[in-house]
């Protein structure tokens, strides 16, 4: 579920409380999580509704600066059953943090190193995280097509391995490319022989 930065503002601030899609089926759950450039953003409740049943109250709510601006949004989407989908900012992303963390002791280390172990050892053609995060390393900011080029790898799937390591706080997003986070140079180190 994606969201303009302005509306991201608003959830963020309490002032937009309430989202609107049109799905053929439900495409969040009430419960979820989703991360965003903002934060977390908690997913409350899904309603399927009709047309008839938005009100204004709940247009505002949406972030929307009239029905008229709601109304033409929605009908990119038009088929499909609508869902009312009311939201809350759950706070910071954890990752933010974890990435600043690069005083690991061993143990912390050793988790590490052994979640990186488990991925390369789940792949199907191959450990694949210390080539990751070696080019990233010596190249941040660098398009991630280019980078998935020099891996002789498809960028969707590059991207897609490159948000494992950013689940582990591992590597940040750029404007463009990527680099290691504190927490991801050390982690390198440790790959490469280091400390």
């Amino acid at each position: 579920m994606l969201f303009k930065a302005e509306t991201l503002e608003g959830i963020r601030e309490g002032r937009v409380t309430l989202a609107f899609r049109r799905w053929k089926r439900a495409g969040v759950r009430p419960g979820s999580r989703l991360r965003t450039a903002v934060g977390v953003v908690g997913i409350d409740a899904v309603t399927a509704i009709t047309d008839s049943e938005v009100t204004t109250g709940q247009i505002e709510r949406s972030g929307h600066t009239s029905p008229e601006a709601f109304w033409k949004e929605l009908t990119r989407h038009p088929d499909g059953t609508l869902y009312r989908i009311e939201l809350s900012y759950a706070g910071a992303d954890p990752r933010v943090a974890l990435r600043e963390q690069d005083d690991l002791d061993g143990t912390e280390l050793d988790s590490v190193k052994a979640e990186l172990a488990r991925i390369d050892g789940a792949a199907r053609r191959g450990p694949w995280t210390g080539d990751v995060l070696r080019v990233i390393h010596e190249s941040p900011g660098t398009p991630a097509g280019d980078l998935a080029d020099r891996l002789d790898r498809e960028k969707l799937a590059f991207k897609r391995d490159v948000r494992k390591l950013k689940e582990l706080g591992l590597t940040e997003s750029l404007g463009t490319g990527y680099r290691l986070s504190p927490r991801g140079e050390v982690v390198l180190g440790t790959l490469d022989g280091g400390a």
